[in-house]
C-alpha cells in the first residue's frame, strides 16, 4: 500500500486518522498497512473472524507479532497472555503524558488504552489520534475492528465484569522491543561469512 492508498480504505476516516500523508514515518505506513488488513477481515459490517480477540488486533496493529506475515497468522491471545504481554512490554503511562497532537504515524511513540485491571485486563484499544472525535482502534466482542470514542467504548464495556465509567488505563510501549532500534536509519550493514 503506497502511503496515498490509505484514502481508499472503505471506513477508515483518513482525513482524520492522517494529517499528511508526508509526515508518515515507516513504522506509521506499516501500521495503516495492518489496519487496512484487520478492516478488511473483521469490519464491522461484516465480522467473519468474530473469534479474533480485541488483545490480538491491539497489539498486531502495533507491530508486536512482526513475525507473522499476516494477521492469521499467529494464535489468539488471550486475557491473561495479554496481561502477561502488558507487564512485559508496555509501560504504564497517565493521560497527562500524553502528547496533546499524539498520531500514530507521525509519533515513535505507541500507547494502548486498557479498560479493566491491567491484571486482567477486558479490552485493549490503541490510540491513533487524539485530534480526532474517534482516537481508538479496536475490535468490538459482537461488531468487528473499527474507530471509537472514549465514550463509545465506556458504553459498550460499562458494568461488564465489575468495569465502572472510564475505567482505563494508558500504556505506552516500550521502544526497546524493537529488534530494529538499534540500528539507525540511513545506513546499510553488509554481513559477510
Amino acid at each position: 500500500m503506497y502511503k496515498g492508498d490509505i484514502n481508499r480504505i472503505p471506513g477508515f476516516p483518513a482525513q482524520d486518522f492522517m494529517l499528511n500523508g508526508s509526515d508518515m514515518s515507516d513504522e506509521g505506513l506499516l501500521i495503516c498497512e495492518r489496519i487496512k488488513e484487520i478492516m478488511m477481515m473483521c469490519d464491522r459490517e461484516d465480522p467473519v473472524f468474530e473469534q479474533i480477540s480485541s488483545f490480538s488486533i491491539a497489539l498486531y496493529t502495533l507491530g508486536y507479532f512482526d513475525d507473522c506475515p499476516d494477521l492469521m497468522s499467529f494464535e489468539d491471545v488471550d486475557a491473561q497472555e495479554a496481561a502477561a504481554i502488558l507487564e512485559e512490554h508496555f509501560t504504564p503511562a497517565g493521560p497527562e503524558d500524553l502528547p496533546w497532537d499524539y498520531h500514530i504515524t507521525q509519533s515513535d511513540e505507541k500507547y494502548l488504552l486498557v479498560i479493566g485491571d491491567p491484571l486482567f485486563p477486558i479490552h485493549f484499544a490503541v490510540l491513533t489520534d487524539l485530534r480526532s472525535e474517534r482516537p481508538y482502534f479496536s475490535k468490538l466482542p459482537l461488531f468487528g475492528s473499527g474507530f471509537d470514542s472514549l465514550a463509545e467504548l465506556m458504553d459498550e464495556f460499562s458494568g461488564y465484569d465489575g468495569v465502572k465509567r472510564y475505567d482505563v488505563q494508558y500504556f505506552k510501549k516500550n521502544q526497546a522491543n524493537s529488534k530494529f532500534s538499534d540500528i539507525r536509519k540511513g545506513q546499510i550493514y553488509i554481513v559477510k561469512d
